[in-house]
């Protein structure tokens, strides 16, 4: 193997240095400075992105703060309209018990009235009839008829 030979080291020796010499320019002036710029671009990029991310995620936690204040307003503004409901229930309620409690007390009034007119009526005939009867049992037993007002006082005195 020619490789091997020891009288060709010094020849193999320098075409290595010249070989290495020449891609360490060629890689130094020309591929290296491109793969150092498309680092650094790749780097902005990330930096950038990472950037970018950070502003979304303020502005996520800015909407999530609207989000639950909405919220919140919007449990509020419902408790205070079931509150209201309610009041407003409670309030007709009262109205119609009012309302029920003053035509019960009309119908009563009116019940008591008629109750009071019949009892009256019912006097006056009990009256008129105990009249009949007293001067029946006068022109009876004693054979007198008495006068209207004497049967009128002989039933007013209880005696």
């Amino acid at each position: 193997m020619p490789q091997l030979d020891a009288a060709t080291f010094l020849p193999q020796l320098f075409w290595l240095a010249v070989s290495f010499g020449a891609l360490y320019l060629i890689m130094s002036r020309f591929a290296l400075p491109r793969v150092g710029d498309m680092l650094q671009a790749r780097r902005e990029r990330i930096e950038a992105d990472l950037g970018r991310a950070e502003d979304l995620r303020g502005e996520a936690a800015e909407m999530l703060a609207a989000y639950e204040s909405a919220m919140a307003e919007a449990r509020g503004e419902a408790h205070r309209l079931t509150v209201q409901a309610a009041q407003d229930a409670a309030a007709e309620a009262a109205r119609r018990h009012a309302e029920l409690a003053a035509r019960l007390e009309a119908d009563a009034a009116r019940a008591e009235a008629r109750i009071a007119e019949a009892g009256a009526r019912a006097l006056a005939d009990m009256r008129a009839h105990a009249a009949g009867i007293v001067r029946d049992a006068s022109v009876k037993l004693a054979g007198v008829a008495p006068s209207e007002a004497a049967v009128t006082a002989a039933l007013e005195d209880p005696r």
